[in-house]
């Protein structure tokens, strides 16, 4: 090539911009399989955690073999009952981009994913936190709707030592064996108290400095239990 020239520089810098810019389009999309699988092993994973599965060790293999044989997928419609002639994988899923929240439907119907194991009902919640969407799993004691087993988050961009505390064990440790329902029957959910939570069974310690995060969680917690309401009060009649 001819440097002498004053267009051959700008022509060079042209190709050069379109070579890299096809690399990093097929490096995204050969990877976009693996991200994908990824994803899903991971929630997977969070789900078979909230059951009590020591996950520390367990190679993906391992997660996806304990996650076939010991959890049922189903969905329910907005009157909440089991749909048995539709799956998760039917659903066409959107996100609601104000709330963080998922809206899934077939035919323009709602309807609402769950999971299964022998002692624990496993909902999805998501919605909006600081700084980020937080996604995770909620479970409840399946003989009464109303006892909480278990939470869990599998993703989230909350800033590390405030927001991010949702991740760890002593945040969620502190929704085991809560209640959603009060004396009166009356879905109250479990709220993020903004200092200690005390003797409280619908409130669990606050994270502190992440006030914002905290009132995230109470919101979008008691909005998607709200969902599947009509289905505990059928199973719990």
């Amino acid at each position: 090539m001819d440097t002498n020239k004053t267009t051959n520089p700008f022509l060079f810098a042209s190709i050069l911009t379109l070579v890299v810019s096809l690399l990093l389009s097929l490096t995204a999309t050969s990877l976009r399989g693996r991200i994908a699988a990824n994803i899903e092993l991971d929630k997977k994973k969070n789900i078979i955690k909230i059951i009590g599965v020591d996950i520390s060790k367990m190679t993906a293999e391992d997660i996806v073999y304990k996650y076939k044989t010991t959890i049922k997928e189903f969905i329910i419609d907005s009157k909440g009952n089991e749909r048995l002639d539709l799956s998760i994988s039917d659903l066409q899923v959107t996100k609601n981009k104000t709330l963080g929240s998922f809206i899934y439907s077939y035919n323009d119907e709602l309807f609402y994913p769950l999971y299964k194991s022998s002692n624990v009902i496993i909902i999805p919640i998501s919605g909006k936190g600081l700084w980020s969407t937080l996604y995770g799993y909620f479970a409840l004691d399946i003989n009464d709707m109303n006892t909480v087993k278990g939470i869990t988050f599998y993703q989230h961009g909350e800033t590390p030592g405030l927001g991010a505390e949702v991740d760890k064990p002593w945040f969620q440790n502190n929704f085991i064996n809560k209640k959603i329902f009060d004396e009166n029957n009356n879905l109250v959910s479990v709220s993020v108290s903004k200092g200690k939570s005390g003797n409280n069974m619908h409130a669990v310690d606050g994270i502190s400095g992440a006030t914002v995060t905290s009132n995230g969680v109470t919101k979008f917690l008691k909005m998607t239990l709200n969902n599947y309401k009509p289905y505990f009060n059928k199973s719990r009649e």
